[in-house]
């Protein structure tokens, strides 16, 4: 059976996109699911997030057209393989744009080839650029981290119309499995009123659980390690456990 694939992505920089998927992706792998992390940024956080680094093949390799089964690499956490991203992603986005078709090329590299695993994360970079929509083209659904701050209601209404769109063009089985709210300080009035403008607006499509600021869970990724694994007692894993139990319930 096909995995479940999920992109994390949202157009703003900043909102616990990597964050989301290094921590979703360590927790269904310590549930005992076979997952995969499929680093799609230039940036390649979510690669060093895993405390691994891409000096050989990488997502570049996948998008032209080497096989999935040969660029998973386990990443030293039982149950959970990586995909590494590098810098020279940034120009493939630029020829991606390019190509006849090339909003498909990752769909077309992951199809047939995520049964091994049952969950597959897409990490997107801060953009709604070719590897973005190359990510929403190969995902089934699509999980959207919004910080808990006035801007990003204002620029979600605008990603999820992208979202649609794409929907409509390229992927009808694409659907939102949920927004996540992220960086959440439970002390301002701010982040209580932004919660409740997103599920006043979006309703059960906000997962039930945010993620809150997290000192442990921002130290995490300096170790090279998700934050269960870094400090599975802290809020900030406990809240990404919850997340994915959740998740699993919507699947």
């Amino acid at each position: 059976m096909p995995a479940r694939v999920y992109a994390i992505a949202n157009q703003k920089g900043g909102v616990g996109k990597t964050t989301t998927a290094v921590n979703l992706a360590a927790c269904l792998a310590e549930a005992g699911e076979r997952t995969l992390l499929v680093d799609l940024d230039p940036q390649a956080n979510a690669t060093s997030g895993l405390g691994a680094r891409a000096n050989g093949t990488s997502t570049l390799d996948l998008l032209d057209g080497a096989p999935l089964g040969e660029l998973a690499k386990a990443s030293g956490l039982a149950n959970l393989d990586l995909v590494p991203a590098k810098q020279a992603l940034a120009a493939a986005a630029v020829h991606l744009s390019a190509l006849d078709g090339g909003e498909r090329y990752l769909a077309d590299a992951l199809n047939g080839a995520t049964d091994p695993y049952a969950f597959v994360f897409l990490d997107c970079p801060p953009s709604f650029g070719p590897l973005t929509v190359n990510a929403l083209a190969a995902a089934d659904r699509v999980i959207v981290p919004v910080q808990a701050e006035y801007y990003a209601l204002e620029g979600l209404s605008q990603l999820l119309g992208s979202i649609n769109l794409v929907k409509a063009r390229l992927n009808p089985r694409l659907a939102v499995a949920g927004i996540l709210l992220t960086m959440v300080d439970a002390r301002t009035r701010l982040a209580a009123d932004v919660e409740r403008e997103l599920r006043r607006h979006f309703g059960n499509l906000v997962f039930t659980t945010t993620v809150p600021r997290s000192v442990r869970l921002a130290e995490a990724p300096s170790h090279g390690l998700p934050a269960i694994a870094y400090d599975r007692q802290s809020a900030g894993a406990q809240a990404y456990w919850k997340v994915a139990m959740e998740l699993v319930d919507r699947s």
